[in-house]
Formats: C-alpha cells, structure tokens, sequence
C-alpha cells in the first residue's frame, strides 16, 4: 500500500498558486485564515446562503460545515462557536456538518492536505472559521440594506436577528437568497475580545442530542445501505505475514456468507451481516507465510533497544560538551526506562462503508484524513480523484488510530468493492468491520521505546550534563511521511518533549536509535511527549528529591526562561495546596509540560492500599492553551487526556509471544475502570495568546505525577512500565 500512499502525498500538495489563493496571512509562521471562494451567488436562487464554511438556509438554520474529524474532542462545537459569534446568530440555531474532501478548500493550514490531528483543529481553523462567520454578517448586512433602502451602518445583528432604527427586521434565513448575492468582502471586520458573546464561554455540544439519542448514520458503524455486505477479515498471526492459500470450503457452509475474496492483508469473507461474517471468517483455513513477519517476542525487541541506547546515535540536539560535563561531574545519576507497545483502545473500531460501480466510488467513514484516504481510495480503484467522494461521520473515538498514513482500511475496501465489479456486482455496498480482537491485535501501536538519561550533578546538586538517548520505530522513517518530516535524518515526532525541554540545563544532548519491527506503529494521543514527559519529569523529580530541594520549587527554578510553564505550575501548586501538609495516608506527586503548544501541569494525590496498591484520588491540574473557546470542553478534554493517561500507566501493554500479540479484548488490555477515576480539579488562565491544541495536552503528566507521588510514598522510582509490572494495581 506504500505505492498508494505516495500518490495520495503527492497529489495533495496543493500548488504555489493554489496555497497563495487559500493563504491570507500568518502569525508566527502559522497560516491563520483563507480568502473564501466566491461561491455564493450559485445558491441565490434557492434562497439559501452558502460558502465554504458557512450555510445559512431559508429555515434559519446556520450549518457550520467542519472541515475537521470530530471525534470525540468537540472540535465541531469548537469551530461552530467561532462562527455564531462573529455572525452574532443565536446558538439555538446552530448546527454543524462536515465538509466534503477538497484539500483545496478545506485543508489544515498547518499540513497543506485536508486532515485532523496533532491538536490543530482549532489553533489553525481559529481566524479562518471566524472571518468566514464575519464576512458572512457582512452580506446579510448588505442585503438588509439593499432590501430596506437604509445605510449599512444603521443596522445590527444580535441573536440571529437583523434590524435597523427605523423598525426593520428579518431573519438570518430570510436574507440568505439575497445576501448569497453581495460580494464577499475581501476583510471582514473581525469583532475585538471585549466584543465577543460565545467565544470564552461554556456551551453545549453539537453533537450531545443526537448522540444521547442515538441518531440514525452518527456513527459508520450505525450506516446500512440496501443490499450492503459486511466484510470481516481473516488477518496474519504476525505481523508481516502475508496469505498464501485458503480453504473456504466450512467457510461457505455458514449461513449467510455470501463470498471469500483474498486482499493482500487477508482474506475477506463477505456475508449478509456482521456476525456470520465473523463465524466466517473465524472458519477460514489460511496458509500465512510467515517468512518477512515478526517472530521475536517484545521482551527480545526491548533488549535491542536496551543494547542501542548505551551507545551514540542520531544526534538530535547537543549543546556543550556533555562527555566532559559528565566525566567532571561530582556525581552521575544513570537510569533506564522502559514503554511498551500500546494499542489506541476506541470505542468504536475501525469500519468504513464503499460502493463502486466502476466509474464512481462513494465511501462513509470517519475520515481523519480525508486527503490521503480520498487518493488512496482513486488510485487503488484507477478512477480520477473527482469520481471519489467521502462522507465523513463521527467517530467513535481514535486516539490517532484513524490517522493511517497508509489508509488501509480504505484500501481494502477499495480492493473488495473493486472484486465485486469485476466479478458482476458493480455498485453493492460493503462495509468493512475490524473486530475488537483485530483492533487490539492488530497493530499500529503507539511504539514501544526505551530510554537512557545521564544526569550529571556537583557537589550543590545543581545539574552540570543531561544526556539523554532514546531507541523506538520511527512512525514516519520509511514512509512517504519522511520526506516532510524528517530533516538530516531526524525524527523529531519520537523526541518530542524531551530535545526542546525548556529547563535551564548548562550542558545538554539528544540522541535517537531507529529500531525496525514488522509491527506497525501509528500516533497515539500525545505522541513522543506519552514517553518524553515521563522521562523527563520524573527525572527532575529524583534530582530534587536526592538533593533534598522541593520539586515544585526545584521546577520553578530550572523554569526561568518559560514563565508560561512556571505560571502553570505555580497555579497548579496553589490549588492543591502545595505549602500546605498533605493528608494522612495521602501522598503527591507533580509533574509540568508544554505539548501542541499549550501548558499543562497536574499534581496527583494518592494511597496506598493495605495491600500495597494505589489508588490516585485527586488530581489538580492548571491549563495555559491560550485563550479558552469554550472552558467547559476544555475541562472534558482534560478530563479525558488524564483518564487515558492513567490508565495506559497504571495497566496497559501490549504484548508479542513468538511474534503473536497476547492482548485480545479488554479482559487482556483493560481500559480504565470507573474505580480508578479520580476527582479531577482543573483550572484555565485567562489568556490572549492565540488558541492552541487542548486535545491532547492533558495526557502526558498524568504518569509522571502519579509515579513522582509513589516515590514520595515508597521511595521506589518507576522506570518500567506499566506499573502492573510492580504490583501497584
């Protein structure tokens, strides 16, 4: 699929012409807004109202369309708030869509291709989705001018209604025909903070009555078309290994399997529903050539990486001379970390809906690239990009699960829809399933890594070295993503959080190792900084626990070039009160860290059970993400970021015995249980920096607090993980 993927690349990078066209201005090297193509006057004579991003119809309905995949972080509740408030449109009136695939259109500002991810929904969509909801309120503007005979400037919007002095007024939906008419202004006159009505504010999501409701099509694996087939596949053992025969002959006696077609990551077994795809599926005689698959255990896979990270790498950052520093150091502190492969864990599996008739392809999915999965999807079938078209839908969750570079799901889809063609059955609609087993086992992990920092100190304690080397699978070295981003053989996604720590060492170093594993390996929420921040903060924590400082105090001194991480930190200790004893029985631990551009720090308060157990009780945690959209979805984030977090700390892994995953479902990689959720205190800066990403950002210090609590409680340091591996759960 390696091919396929290269092509859609390619075809998504929009021309120097085509990016000027979409770019309007940037912001420290950010693109922030997009001119809007002149498309609404091909609506007028439907009375409707449509650009882009915003369609205002004859019902006075205003739909939002969201170029981005929500799933879960409520970015389409996000991008509707920017708009409603510009437009001045009341909230009950708002609803949101998403947008077609139309990379130039619709693109992330910040990749140049139509997709979700890396907590950039808001940060690069925040000036776009407001100056179209501002230009948007120009032209009803105009309209109602036009229409009354009156200046411009005499009328005003408030609450979805348009008036002037004089006594008029209309509706949004009843100036949408004749505002589709008037020029889009080039500038729209963007509202100041003080002028805002929704944007700081909490609201509720689009999406809770549909989902509290269970809408019909919300979700693909609600989706059913008439004479649609299900498709569960028979997938390898091992990773690597490919199908080479297979006997479908008890296969064909389950009742309601329709067809057996062999893809290149399996075989498919077609049947009237899901379940006797599955039984089919599971009745498939297969013979796996295993001679390119995996075969080591993750046990033999670790002591490689071990081995890899006691010696030099790719140098990923050095400043100073860290042999010397640390040769010359009155003392050297020298530990070894250990991560294990962890699987994303979403609600709703991976499932994708496809019909093809041989001309024209029409897939429903929860696209979270919608570029890559729309190239894939074209050249797999050998039709032109304009013959394919992408329903996007909400998604289940995904972690980063849906962010396939290499669009597999889509792939096989395409290869199965494509047999069926050719075999007389243009047009059926078969929906893909992976099973929970197939979405536990089957890879596209967040990677396995093991890290080794050398910490040198004199005789005040102070730090003189910090040398850090770290050996995982690159999720981009080897893919079409290399060549975008990596530079001089770098992969900055693996060391993230820890190269561009802003603590104040005198002498510093990164290193990095490329281990290579059939096992495929994807982003997982939070990336490098799920592995990084640990590192790092509980490091920094053994520093000032050995050296008898305080480790907020000790933080806030290493802290003096990052005042927005030291005002994190400072709030953070101040409502949990960190001067302040601690309760009997109760310890706590801190941990501070910037990722996606935003702040987090959080401190854990636990105990220890009779049986040596923990439980974490409280969490207190203090966000700087620029300025709040909407704090209560801010808090639900994070909320969501530390629950995930803990529970891949306290208990997740995935494990390989001979190359085959021991984890199947969640009786063997259990998710986090109500019982372990703590009580969880969040606190927003005010800020007017830009907005940055919050959907992420909550995971990472979550496991170094917690762990940095358990030091103070038992003097063991955790450096391998999960924290099962110790009996603490």
């Amino acid at each position: 699929m390696l091919h396929l993927l290269q092509n859609a690349l390619k075809a998504a990078q929009p021309s120097r012409r085509t990016f000027l066209k979409m770019s309007a201005g940037t912001v420290g090297g950010l693109i922030i807004a997009a001119k809007l193509p002149n498309t609404a006057q091909a609506a007028a004579q439907d009375g409707d109202f449509i650009q882009p991003f915003v369609h205002i119809r004859p019902d006075n309905t205003v739909v939002v369309l969201s170029k981005h995949l929500d799933k879960g972080q409520g970015v389409n509740t996000g991008l509707a708030t920017l708009v409603a408030d510009e437009l001045d449109a009341s909230w009950d009136q708002v609803t949101t869509e998403f947008a077609p695939s139309n990379p130039q259109v619709y693109a992330n500002t910040l990749f140049g291709v139509q997709g979700t991810g890396g907590s950039t929904a808001i940060p690069n969509s925040f000036m776009q989705y407001r100056q179209a909801g501002a230009a948007a309120k120009a032209m009803l503007v105009a309209a109602a001018a036009q229409q009354w005979g009156v200046a411009a400037d005499s009328i005003s919007v408030s609450q979805g209604i348009v008036s002037d002095n004089a006594g008029h007024s209309a509706t949004l939906g009843e100036l949408a025909g004749l505002a589709a008419q008037q020029d889009i202004p080039s500038e729209p006159v963007l509202k100041t903070p003080d002028q805002w009505v929704y944007i700081g504010k909490s609201f509720p999501r689009v999406d809770t009555k549909n989902k509290s409701t269970g809408a019909p099509n919300t979700y693909t694996m609600d989706v059913h078309k008439d004479g649609m087939l299900v498709a569960v596949l028979a997938r390898p053992p091992r990773f690597g290994g490919k199908p080479v025969s297979f006997d479908d002959t008890a296969t064909r006696q389950v009742a309601g399997v329709v067809d057996v077609i062999q893809v290149p990551t399996g075989v498919a077994v077609l049947a009237t529903s899901t379940w006797p795809a599955i039984q089919g599926a599971q009745t498939l005689s297969v013979e796996w050539d295993d001679s390119t698959a995996e075969m080591r255990s993750t046990t033999e896979i670790m002591a490689e990486m071990q081995d890899m990270v006691t010696k030099s790498g790719v140098n990923v950052r050095r400043d100073g001379d860290p042999e010397a520093a640390l040769a010359s150091a009155d003392r050297v502190i020298e530990v070894d970390y250990e991560f294990p492969f962890l699987a994303h864990g979403a609600m709703e599996p991976l499932d994708i809906v496809m019909t093809f008739d041989g001309e024209k392809a029409e897939i429903w999915t929860a696209s979270q690239i919608q570029t890559i999965d729309h190239n894939v999807a074209s050249a797999t079938l050998g039709i032109p990009f304009e013959n394919v078209s992408i329903n996007t839908l909400w998604a289940g969750g995904s972690f980063g699960r849906r962010a396939q570079g290499d669009a597999h799901p889509v792939a096989e889809a395409a290869l199965i829809t494509k047999a069926l063609h050719e075999k007389g059955q243009s047009g059926v609609p078969v929906k893909v399933v992976w099973t929970r087993e197939h979405d536990t086992a089957g890879g596209y992990y967040r990677p396995m890594s093991a890290h080794k920092v050398r910490v040198g100190l004199d005789a005040d304690g102070n730090v003189t070295a910090w040398s850090h080397r770290m050996a995982a699978k690159s999720i981009v070295k080897g893919t079409p993503f290399e060549a975008f981003l990596m530079k001089d053989g770098v992969d900055h996604n693996m060391t993230e959080g820890a190269h561009d720590t802003t603590y104040a060492f005198p002498v510093f170093e990164m290193d990095q190792h490329f281990a290579e594993t059939p096992v495929p390996v994807l982003w997982w929420r939070s990336v490098g900084h799920t592995h990084s921040a640990y590192v790092v903060e509980t490091m920094v924590d053994r520093i000032a626990r050995e050296t008898g400082k305080d480790p907020v105090a000790y933080r806030l001194e290493l802290l003096k070039d990052d005042p927005r991480k030291a005002n994190v930190l400072k709030l953070a200790a101040e409502k949990a009160g960190w001067d302040q004893p601690v309760a009997e029985g109760r310890h706590r631990g801190v941990a501070v860290h910037k990722s996606f551009g935003s702040y987090v720090a959080e401190i854990a308060e636990i105990s220890m059970r009779d049986d040596g157990t923990i439980k974490v009780e409280k969490v207190t945690c203090a966000v700087d993400c620029g300025i709040p959209i909407n704090p209560d979805n801010i808090k639900a984030q994070i909320e969501g970021g530390i629950g995930y977090g803990l529970g891949a700390v306290l208990r997740n892994e995935i494990t390989l015995t001979d190359g085959i995953v021991d984890q199947q479902n969640f009786d063997t990689y259990a998710p986090l249980r109500m019982s372990d959720m703590p009580e969880i205190d969040i606190h927003i800066v005010p800020s007017t920096e830009a907005p940055m990403g919050i959907g992420e950002p909550g995971t990472p210090p979550i496991g170094p607090a917690v762990a940095n609590a358990i030091a103070a409680a038992r003097k063991e340091w955790i450096t391998v993980l999960p924290m099962t591996r110790h009996g603490l759960v």
